[in-house]
């Protein structure tokens, strides 16, 4: 039976694992770390149980085809819930919304909070779905890199208008000629931060966003976020994909043209195909030193990170759902910060996610458990100590004035982690979130594509790499990777 070997057990990898397992390889995992899942990973402090990294769930349906490859019903391993709300945004004068899931509610309810026509709204999100619809099997289900792709009558009628896809002013720019409303400019603009990027700079195709969310929804797994890679980490050691934890890959061992298979910590192990889940500059750097280097690839600007505060709260907040957004007053500001200045805002945007709401036992009676979270510059050997406090002091007193408490009297549990933390944990370059940023027209055509043209025999998979980061294109990215290679049956 012909072996793959996989690098890395993010959702990338996992999912790598289990299509090729279904395609007929011997298939075994490597991971540095002592669990499987990557950023999406969880812990439990003082009967507080935290999500480690992404809390937003969109595109159930990508997941459950993971099982359904193998004739198993997803529901039998895997639950999760639709939510009514998509989040609830709060401003420093007080202005509160709550972006209903559905669409026709959400316009009525928007026109009115932001004295905006409807009609404009109804455009907008009609133009968002055109966006999607003349991109995604393009962009999001082939590979860019890849010829064929580009051979077909869908293919040309999408370039054909690819005036309508806004690919060359801003999503600020974009979202200021269909609004007047600043506040609803910031809403919409804040989907930039999707995948790490500046609405001042990623390119207004990037307003298709708000149509993957509004209408696939937004979802919460019945048990945690970490649930997605757990259940299909459970379910690939039972169709007998192999894990090797706490044994990090050293070098991808090759000659010219093909690849051997890898060397770790412990030894080393020959195989037909290798897959790397790790980040593509990672992987470069540190398992192809001697290989040729995408160069252009490896210097792209890349995302931005975060400061997390995981908080657990000895109090309630009814104003507060599962996900909820208190925005800086000053968006372009705090993004230049970010992107040019490599420094923190003194007034960030504050994301707050709460499993709480739909998981009560995440936290003990009359508590929440506050996965606190701003955006942040990537690692550039900043003072991240005194950075850090600069954060908690300026998040502190902007929830504090917001919601109308003295918010350290009620924080029993606390944990942080930094772009350091998630760089040494992830092994993602200067602790980025999505691998590359957004911040230009062709970003997307720029992201290392799920195969090398050096060896015949290495794919890539993960958020570093084609289509992006996030748990969709996450999944994705393995689909594309792995559609590549044949099956063995």
């Amino acid at each position: 039976m012909a072996k793959a070997i996989i690098i890395g057990s993010g959702i990338a990898g996992i999912a790598s694992a289990l299509r090729l397992r279904q395609k007929g390889y011997d298939v075994v995992v490597f991971e540095a770390n002592a669990y499987a899942g990557g950023k999406l990973h969880a812990f439990d402090r003082q009967g507080y149980r935290f999500d480690f990294g992404p809390s937003l769930f969109t595109m159930p349906h990508l997941v459950d085809e993971l099982f359904e490859l193998y004739g198993v019903d997803p529901k039998t391993r895997f639950e999760y819930i639709r939510k009514d709300q998509v989040c609830n945004y709060f401003w420093d004068d007080g202005t509160t919304f709550s972006v209903a899931a559905d669409e026709n509610t959400f316009v009525e309810q928007a026109a009115e909070k932001f004295d905006t026509p409807a009609e404009n709204l109804r455009r907008y999100l009609a133009r968002n779905k055109k966006k999607y619809e003349l991109t995604a099997n393009i962009f999001l289900n082939k590979s860019l890199h890849k010829w064929r792709t580009y051979w077909s009558a869908e293919t040309l009628h999408s370039l054909l208008q690819a005036h309508k896809l806004h690919i060359s002013s801003t999503l600020n720019a974009v979202n200021e000629h269909y609004f007047d409303s600043p506040k609803l400019v910031q809403l919409f603009n804040r989907y930039a931060t999707y995948n790490g990027s500046s609405p001042y700079a990623t390119p207004g195709i990037m307003s298709m966003i708000p149509h993957l969310e509004m209408h696939f929804g937004t979802f919460f797994p019945k048990e945690g976020m970490h649930d997605i890679s757990q259940s299909l980490f459970r379910f690939a050691q039972e169709q007998g994909v192999q894990f090797h934890f706490e044994e990090a890959v050293t070098a991808i061992d090759h000659d010219d043209h093909t690849v051997r298979g890898v060397t770790t910590e412990k030894g080393q192990y020959p195989a037909d195909l290798v897959v790397t889940n790790m980040d593509v500059f990672s992987t470069f750097n540190k398992l192809l030193p001697t290989a040729k280097q995408p160069r252009k690839v490896l210097q792209q600007e890349r995302s931005s990170s975060a400061i997390i505060f995981y908080w657990g709260i000895e109090k309630t907040f009814p104003a507060l759902d599962l996900h909820n957004i208190f925005f800086s007053s000053d968006y372009q500001q705090e993004f230049d910060h970010i992107f040019k200045q490599k420094n923190l805002y003194a007034d960030p945007t504050v994301y707050i996610n709460i499993t709480s709401k739909d998981k009560p036992d995440d936290a003990p009676a009359g508590c929440e458990n506050w996965f606190v979270m701003i955006n942040a510059p990537g690692n550039f050997e900043q003072d991240w100590e005194a950075l850090l406090q600069q954060a908690r002091s300026n998040i502190i007193r902007k929830l504090n004035a917001i919601l109308k408490v003295n918010l350290e009297d009620y924080i029993r549990t606390e944990d942080i982690i930094d772009p350091r933390t998630i760089e040494s944990m992830t092994s993602s370059h200067r602790g980025s979130l999505y691998g590359t940023s957004s911040n230009s027209k062709f970003a997307a055509f720029l992201r290392h594509p799920n195969f090398s043209r050096q060896f015949d025999n290495l794919y890539f998979c993960g958020g570093s790499v084609h289509p992006g980061g996030g748990i969709p294109l996450c999944l994705l990215s393995a689909k594309i990777a792995t559609d590549q290679i044949p099956s063995q049956k």
